[in-house]
């Protein structure tokens, strides 16, 4: 069987049920994601950073940018949905984002310190919720409601996909 490039851990899923337990897991995984991808990225030379982490996807640049991009995304719908009766959100194009120069050529340590900065306020509003807060839901247009326990999963889902996108690349070219 061959490696899945674009999902090297897996596809996302979630069943809709969320223990405390796996909620803290999911919290503290989203508080060691900019470590992780601060050490997945650690001596890259810039022709390296130019590569795809497969053939047709986004450099190893354009996905370190993607990250604080989705997640700033996802903190400011999880606010919307503390603040708000089912709030609708709206969804962006992470694909043309990735073109903009921003993701395709800032110095890495600019996404990764946005990163940092972003993830100590979301683990430390996530860690102050009560289970009922994680029961509230925002409205996507292609995916209907959505409960905030499911987007704290994905974001911890998320984060280690596009760090497992950079080290099997880094792997299969023999950069470790």
């Amino acid at each position: 069987m061959t490696e899945d490039l674009r999902f090297p851990i897996g596809k996302f899923s979630f069943d809709g049920n969320v223990t405390e337990a796996q909620r803290a897991s999911f919290i503290e995984e989203m508080a060691e994601t900019p470590a992780w991808l601060r050490e997945s990225v650690e001596g890259l030379s810039p022709e390296q950073i130019a590569t795809p982490y497969r053939p047709g996807g986004w450099t190893v640049s354009q996905v370190v940018h993607h990250l604080p991009d989705s997640h700033l995304n996802g903190y400011t719908r999880f606010r919307l949905a503390l603040t708000e009766d089912e709030p609708a959100i709206k969804p962006y194009h992470e694909d043309l984002w990735a073109e903009l120069e921003d993701g395709r050529n800032a110095p890495l340590d600019v996404s990764i310190q946005m990163l940092e900065g972003l993830h100590s306020r979301f683990v430390l509003l996530l860690k102050s919720l009560s289970p009922q807060d994680f029961a509230r839901q925002y409205r996507h247009p292609d995916q209907g409601l959505v409960p905030l326990d499911r987007l704290v999963a994905a974001h911890a889902w998320h984060g280690k996909h596009h760090i497992a996108q950079i080290t099997s690349l880094r792997k299969r070219m023999g950069w470790v």
